[in-house]
């Protein structure tokens, strides 16, 4: 569900999405198409966010993709394992849609239009 409503958000922005299961579809896809920025959330089957968010920063080809981790686990511990990863945004569900979309351009290095 979280994963469709940011989709959507994202959309009436007008970016290109393009989402995945898990962390071994994410990396899948990835093998076609590097993305511009990875949303990311901890908890995912088969591979989770800290392991995906590894793997993309020890890849010459993903490393310097921003990833913003939204997740439900906002303790301290988490945080800093992410940031340690090289994560460069941690959200906490629920997110703010403005947040999350100041953070997307901001990370993109783009002006947001006005609306």
């Amino acid at each position: 569900t979280m994963r469709k409503v940011t989709g959507r958000v994202l959309e009436r922005h007008n970016f290109e999405v393009v989402t995945a299961r898990d962390g071994i579809d994410a990396i899948e896809r990835m093998d076609e198409r590097v993305p511009d920025l990875m949303l990311l959330d901890i908890e995912m089957p088969r591979m989770d966010g800290y392991e995906l968010a590894t793997h993309m920063k020890a890849d010459a080809r993903l490393r310097d993709v921003p990833i913003v981790m939204i997740t439900s686990r906002t303790g301290e511990k988490h945080r800093q394992r992410a940031f340690q990863i090289g994560v460069e945004r941690y959200l906490g569900k629920p997110y703010q849609e403005a947040e999350l979309i100041d953070n997307v351009y901001d990370l993109l290095g783009k002006e947001q239009p006005d609306e």
